[in-house]
């Protein structure tokens, strides 16, 4: 996403956060029955204090295979921290069925409290 993910992770460090990038990792069983690693990645997890929350950054989510993608990382992440999903466009801003909030770029730039949902 280039500079809107700057710009994304410029407005969360001005609002007192660090930012790192995350890696969840897990253990599944491959199809010969073998266990194997794979770690995922989180785009952005911004702590302030005792406060932390996990952002992905998507251009779009156009199709459900994207959406899986996207929300893959985030469901990983065994703690009740908050979760985003930071979309571009205008689509409308919404939390789904797993709790992880999908706002879009115009949203989280313009209010600020969208850090504190």
């Amino acid at each position: 996403m280039g500079m809107c993910v700057f710009t994304q992770k410029s407005i969360i460090e001005y609002c007192g956060y660090s930012v790192d990038v995350g890696q969840v990792e897990t253990f599944e069983k491959n199809s010969e029955g073998k266990t194997i690693r794979k770690n995922f990645e989180v785009d952005f997890v911004c702590n302030l204090g005792a406060k932390r929350f996990y952002i992905q950054s998507a251009l779009d989510m156009p199709t459900p295979e994207k959406v899986e993608q996207e929300t893959n990382s985030l469901l990983r992440v065994n703690d009740s921290f908050q979760k985003m999903i930071i979309v571009g466009g205008l689509a409308p801003s919404y939390i789904n069925e797993d709790g992880i909030v999908i706002i879009n770029i115009i949203d989280f730039l313009t209010k600020p409290e969208s850090l504190n949902i």
